[in-house]
């Protein structure tokens, strides 16, 4: 039995070729439309899998492809996240025999493929884990400076075993001790989820996120790119809701907050709660920006800011935050900004041992400031008010 999936993300096809694989079906993947139209008239399957929102041709047109081009009745399975009822009802209309709505579990995809097509003769005993395909695909940017010991955890493949719509990019900042090492063990049998980006000399945070970035925005499939700090003090199911955020809603930058809330597990060493207060107290007052909290190492972008926000090297350390959101008001003055941009407050931030800001480099961070604040005096384009949505500016 022979099976064409074709989708433009390549993270959503990888482990549905394996599952279904394992099943004993013969399958053939395409991200390309075009191309994956071509597969079907040569390549015959038995079953189409098929997205609905590709660039080029559309998944639409796919099955006016095979249904009124060809005359064929070979079944059809749409696999989107466009849950507008007209489309589905749409494509029913036109003859598809099943529509699944992203987010939805692997195994899920698999027993309606059986109900469609039935089992292969020959099927192979399979894994039944949980595997959600995600309705978009989302690229996360981890930098690493002397890390080895904390990337032991199998909290980061725990992750992408479950999430296929993520992949993971760890930047090795010229770390002395065994990271890299590390991460090309935490790598190997996961290369299409895992990336490891090598830096020989350290660069500082900045710099290592900065080109981390740069580097998945090469990736054409990934919808969303952020970045994370790899002491997991923001766990990956957290970051998760700040890319839900991004994903429903028309905003360009969403950023976590570790403001206490009701509910949320925010815990700080108090020192570093007095420092954080203090540096965001200057952020407000220097710079007249009012945001509650610049530092959340948590942040998720929509690709289509990426450049603007990486493309120039940062002027300083750690206040690389701060500079992103100066040159988003730079570009498109302060209210439009101030409405593409959405601080959510996080379910849970915890101080973890060992983290490498020390007291003495939290003092230098009110110099960065003053560089900050000199580097792009006169540059911002003021407005009489900021509109309070997310980030308030005033």
């Amino acid at each position: 039995m022979k099976i064409l999936a074709i989708d433009d993300q390549k993270l959503v096809l990888i482990p549905l070729e394996s599952r279904l694989a394992e099943l004993g079906y013969e399958v053939l993947t395409e991200t390309n439309a075009l191309k994956g139209v071509e597969l079907y008239d040569s390549f015959q399957p038995d079953l189409v899998i098929v997205d609905m929102n590709m660039p080029t041709v559309s998944g639409m047109e796919i099955v006016k492809h095979i249904r009124r081009g060809r005359q064929d009745n070979t079944p059809i399975m749409i696999l989107s996240g466009n849950t507008d009822d007209e489309m589905i009802t749409k494509g029913f209309d036109l003859g598809v025999n099943d529509y699944m709505k992203k987010p939805l579990s692997l195994n899920e995809v698999c027993a309606r493929v059986k109900r469609l097509i039935g089992v292969p003769k020959t099927t192979n005993v399979v894994h039944t884990n949980t595997v959600m395909i995600q309705q978009r695909c989302v690229g996360v940017v981890i930098p690493c400076y002397n890390e080895a010991e904390r990337l032991l955890s199998t909290e980061f493949t725990d992750f992408i075993d479950k999430n296929s719509g993520y992949r993971l990019c760890f930047v090795n900042d010229g770390s002395k001790d065994a990271t890299l090492e590390v991460l090309h063990d935490l790598q190997k049998g996961r290369e299409d989820f895992i990336t490891v980006y090598d830096c020989e000399q350290n660069g500082g945070k900045a710099e290592a996120v900065r080109l981390g970035m740069l580097h998945m925005a090469k990736q054409e499939d990934l919808d969303y790119i952020g970045f994370l700090d790899a002491d997991l003090s923001t766990d990956l199911a957290d970051f998760d809701e700040l890319v839900s955020t991004i994903e429903n809603s028309e905003f360009k930058i969403v950023s976590g907050s570790r403001i206490s809330r009701m509910g949320a597990n925010i815990t700080k060493e108090s020192a570093r709660k007095v420092i954080s207060m203090t540096i965001n107290f200057i952020i407000r007052t220097i710079l007249s920006m009012n945001f509650k909290d610049t530092q959340c190492g948590a942040k998720i972008f929509h690709k289509d800011v990426i450049h603007l926000a990486f493309d120039k090297k940062f002027i300083t350390k750690w206040l690389f935050d701060v500079e992103i959101f100066m040159r988003m008001r730079k570009h498109f003055g302060l209210e439009k900004a101030s409405a593409m941009m959405c601080e959510k407050p996080l379910k849970r931030w915890i101080h973890a041992d060992g983290s490498k800001l020390s007291m003495k480099d939290s003092i230098k961070i009110i110099g960065q400031l003053g560089q900050i604040a000199w580097s792009y005096r006169g540059k911002k384009k003021v407005s009489a008010k900021a509109v309070n949505t997310g980030f308030e500016i005033a």
